[in-house]
């Protein structure tokens, strides 16, 4: 008898195998590597506080001005109130263009589009589409859209950049709501005489409407968040009023980044403070995802 085949009893005569010790093994590696990332994550948001608490006590930043007064080079005068009416903007704009154009898609793809080879092969890309770095969507529409269509750095760039980027993520969670709805369901709003047409817009695209807007909304708390694409199609603007579609603009994530590449530490300081504010609407958008799908599923009884 081997040294190895002797271990291995002596691990089954205590009543634990092999695939137990490495299953618990593994287990303690997720559990590690998830208290890692969860202390990571407390670390920053202790040192964007501590920041936003050095703002407030140390330089003497009203939180009413911060939040009022529009962006500017002199550190006494700046605010983030026209980067919040940028980054609104922005978000109205692209939930008009993605919400439309992913659930549409998704509704083709899933109840008119044969089932073959192409079909396949177009879901499978939208899934790589979907984990494309957003750079990459700044970059094509600072080519196509701001040079190529001549129309500049405006707000609707940036607004068509971030709607590129989050239609595949639209895409992917609409098809898979969709098909959450049973077929029965289907069967039966056809069998009292419906439409495919009537089948979907009155009992699938109800049914399916707690994941579609989950994931839309998720989507835009993405996008609200992301700097390349807008630093791409040329955000990095300090402007000293209210942005409009057609006016150049700036965000939330830019302003935060302009202010952290500046030298003084009032800048640094205010950053913190912004990135507190963006925290807050990520948050109040991750909890709005959650309302809006409990009261659809209590609506439509799922």
């Amino acid at each position: 008898m081997t040294v190895e085949e002797s271990e291995n009893e002596t691990i089954l005569d205590r009543g634990v195998s092999y695939e137990d010790v490495r299953g618990r093994l593994f287990l303690a590696v997720c559990v590690a590597a998830s208290f890692f990332g969860i202390a990571m994550l407390a670390l920053l948001l202790w040192d964007v506080i501590a920041t936003t608490y050095s703002a407030i006590f140390e330089f003497g930043v009203n939180p009413r001005d911060f939040l009022t007064q529009t962006s500017s080079r002199n550190v006494e005068k700046a605010g983030f109130y026209s980067a919040i009416v940028g980054s609104l903007w922005l978000m109205v704009i692209v939930s008009v263009i993605a919400f439309f154009v992913g659930v549409g898609t998704a509704v083709y793809l899933e109840e008119y589009a044969p089932d073959n080879r192409w079909t396949r092969l177009f879901e499978a890309n939208l899934a790589n589409l979907a984990g494309v770095p957003s750079v990459v969507y700044g970059l094509l529409v600072l080519g196509v859209v701001v040079n190529g269509a001549g129309i500049g750095p405006i707000l609707l760039a940036g607004a068509v950049a971030l709607a590129l980027l989050i239609v595949p993520i639209i895409i992917v969670s609409s098809i898979e709501a969709l098909r959450a709805v049973p077929d029965s369901v289907r069967q039966g709003s056809a069998a009292a005489g419906a439409t495919k047409w009537q089948t979907i817009r009155n009992v699938v695209l109800p049914a399916a409407m707690p994941g579609i807007m989950t994931g839309t909304i998720l989507a835009l708390a993405r996008a609200i968040g992301e700097t390349a694409p807008l630093i791409m199609v040329g955000a990095l603007f300090i402007t000293t009023r209210t942005p409009g579609p057609f006016d150049r603009f700036g965000a939330m994530p830019t302003e935060i980044y302009t202010w952290a590449a500046q030298p003084e530490r009032q800048f640094i300081a205010m950053a913190g403070f912004g990135i507190l504010v963006l925290l807050v609407v990520l948050f109040s958008m991750q909890g709005l995802a959650v309302y809006v799908r409990r009261r659809y599923e209590v609506e439509f009884g799922e």
